[in-house]
This record gives C-alpha cells, sequence and structure tokens, in this order.
C-alpha cells in the first residue's frame, strides 16, 4: 500500500469516527432536551470523556491526525479527514461547546 492509499484510508477511518461521535453528541443533546437521561446518556458521555483524555494525551490531536501526518506535510485542517476546511478547523471548538450545553442542560435537569 502506498503513502497516498495510507493516508485515504486514514481519512476514511477518521471521517468515520467523526461521524460516529457527531451521533453519540447529538445523541446527548437529544437526550438532555426530552429529558430522557437514562444509561445511553451515560455511556455517551464516557465515550466523550474518553476521547477528551485521548486528544489530551496526544498533545490535542486526534491519533489518526498524528497517523496521518507521516504520509501528508499539507497546512490545511483537513488533510486528514472529509470535511470541509472550516469544519476541520473548528471542530473542536464546535463539538465542545455542544457537549458542554450537554452537561450543563443534564445538570439543569437533575437538580
Amino acid at each position: 500500500m502506498t503513502g497516498r492509499q495510507k493516508l485515504i484510508a486514514i481519512k476514511f477511518v477518521h471521517t468515520a469516527v467523526w461521524l460516529f461521535f457527531n451521533f453519540v453528541i447529538f445523541y446527548m443533546l437529544y437526550a438532555v432536551i426530552v429529558n430522557k437521561i437514562g444509561v445511553l446518556y451515560w455511556i455517551c458521555l464516557g465515550l466523550i470523556l474518553l476521547e477528551g483524555f485521548t486528544l489530551l494525551a496526544f498533545k490535542m490531536f486526534c491519533p489518526l491526525t498524528v497517523m496521518a501526518r507521516k504520509y501528508s506535510d499539507s497546512g490545511r485542517h483537513n488533510f486528514d479527514i472529509y470535511l470541509p476546511e472550516w469544519l476541520a478547523k473548528y471542530t473542536k471548538l464546535i463539538y465542545t461547546s455542544l457537549v458542554v450545553v450537554s452537561i450543563v442542560i443534564m445538570l439543569f435537569r437533575l437538580l
């Protein structure tokens, strides 16, 4: 497999992981909005915390980004994922904000 093929494979996997976490985050928002905070919400929150610890361990980079860097010297924010440049650039800010909103609503519901 060539370096280009490996980068394409990483981009597909990274995009799939990104989509998975979209479902997780939007489920969390749905659950707190409709007040259905149950086991699945807590599992989702655990997955988000695990992702957060992973990012911290890799100096705020996804491990897939670190892997993709071996096959590209691009300075673009979306070199390692199939997202528009602007979304790849701001994805951590956007999704962290959504998770915080979810947690705030959850705390409001439970208190």
